[in-house]
């Protein structure tokens, strides 16, 4: 699926997209504005909206970081960069602009009609990739909406060539609608529409996780920053076939497969979403698949990308975003989440193999999904995280109650059985969970 821009531009030119990528930021610690924290420099984060655009099909052939001395309401930039981005952009015959930094509509429409071209932000080039990359049902309404929402508030950019319109009876009749408020209230219609579809399949994929929660097999989840390489990782663990390519969200829906580990043991693992930093506010429910998978975890594979130099930033930004899942009136993360947290260090054959990466987190686990190495350590790290988190107790259950024997086999691990005339006695590692409910139904 191309992208839209993308598309509608190659039809007009005859050819790809020509575009430029332009980052301001703020001069006073070269920081790119909307970091948190001060950790990412402005040139990575220039490079990380160079591959966001490169990855919806244009051909960037300018790129450029701008200080800022002060955020300008009509244009963000200063005059005086913006005639230097639009000489440039003449000089290179470039058709569009990514900025790289949240436009309010008057901002954006002002700078279009600046530099004679389309102009969009990192909020719109996230979308754009989203719209292109989202498979699943609940990730094309998600990403629908968004767009909406989205599109919404920037109507007036739109619509400003059309002349209102004359409404009621006869001559005298009041203003009627003007196309923008039919424009507004068609795509309010069509919001209150998908938040309906979006709710019902929420509620069939909650009856999937229920039947899930049946079967005696641990949930893994892979969590990172975006082209960490969490989808070769889950390819070359279960041997699966999900899309994976070296482009940022290459895959934006969750995939799920059984895998063994080296105890016999067999695990659920998850392949999610990849995260990334000022996520537009749109999107945070696009995510929510995402992240209910990983609220729902046994274990939480942090995979990081350790040979890319802002390797510690994207860090932050993951960690962040999963602290926000834990604090609030709607936290879907339990307390305690960062002891299920098992970081996995990637991409180590950039970097001369696993005995090369320093391991700055004591348990962190080096690998590389594209050669293989250090998978087998992975997985023996699953393992033992899995059993450490269980316990063994010995459990009585009267011969009559096979409803409560099976239960303990699907959801335990049995490591004895003596039968007896009335009685049954089990030696059984559960969770301290399902341990708890067992409790419960006796």
């Amino acid at each position: 699926m191309r992208c839209p821009l993308a598309a509608e531009a190659e039809v007009r030119d005859g050819g790809p997209t020509r575009a430029a990528v332009v980052l301001p930021y703020e001069r006073s610690n070269r920081v790119a504005i909307g970091d948190a924290g001060g950790q990412r420099a402005a040139e990575a984060r220039l490079a990380e909206a160079v591959g966001l655009a490169a990855s919806i099909g244009v051909t960037i052939v300018h790129e450029a970081v701008h200080p800022l001395r002060e955020r300008r309401p009509a244009t963000l930039l200063g005059e005086g960069q913006v005639e230097i981005i639009g000489r440039a952009l003449k000089d290179q015959d470039a058709g569009l602009v990514v900025v790289d930094a949240s436009l309010t509509p008057v901002q954006q429409r002002n700078l279009e009609k600046a530099w004679g071209c389309k102009v969009i932000d990192r909020t719109g080039l996230i979308l754009e990739i989203f719209g292109e990359r989202a498979r699943t049902k609940e990730g094309a309404l998600q990403v629908e909406l968004a767009h909406l929402e989205y599109q919404r508030t920037r109507l007036v950019r739109s619509w400003t060539h059309l002349e209102r319109q004359r409404g009621g009876f006869g001559f005298l009749g009041g203003p009627g609608e003007s196309q923008i408020e039919i424009d507004r209230r068609l795509i309010g219609d069509r919001i209150v529409k998908l938040k309906r579809e979006l709710e019902q399949v929420r509620r069939t994929r909650g009856l999937h996780r229920k039947a899930r929660e049946r079967v005696p097999f641990p949930v893994v989840a892979l969590v990172g920053y975006t082209n960490a390489g969490k989808s070769t990782l889950f390819n070359a663990l279960t041997g699966a076939g999900v899309y994976a390519q070296d482009q940022l969200f290459a895959t934006l829906d969750p995939t799920m497969r059984a895998i063994r580990l080296p105890s016999g043991r067999t695990v659920i693992l998850s392949d999610t979403v990849g995260f990334i930093s000022d996520l537009p506010t749109q999107l945070v429910e696009a995510f929510r698949a995402t992240l209910e998978e990983v609220a729902a975890a046994d274990i939480i594979l942090h995979v990081r990308d350790i040979a890319h130099p802002d390797s510690a930033a994207q860090r932050a930004d993951v960690l962040g975003v999963m602290q926000e899942m834990a604090d609030g009136p709607h936290a879907s993360l339990e307390e305690g989440w960062e002891g299920r947290v098992l970081e996995v260090l990637n991409k180590a054959d950039l970097l001369g193999g696993i005995e090369a990466v320093q391991r700055r987190v004591p348990d962190a686990v080096p690998v590389s999904a594209l050669t293989g190495e250090g998978l087998e350590d992975l997985r023996r790290a699953i393992d033992a995280r899995i059993s450490a988190g269980m316990e063994t107790i010995e459990v009585k259950v009267p011969t009559s109650d096979g409803a409560g024997l099976a239960w303990l086999y699907q959801h335990g691990e049995v490591l004895a059985r003596t039968d007896g005339e009335e009685q049954i006695r089990l030696t059984v590692r559960l969770s301290p969970a399902d341990r708890a409910r067992f409790a419960d139904r006796t």
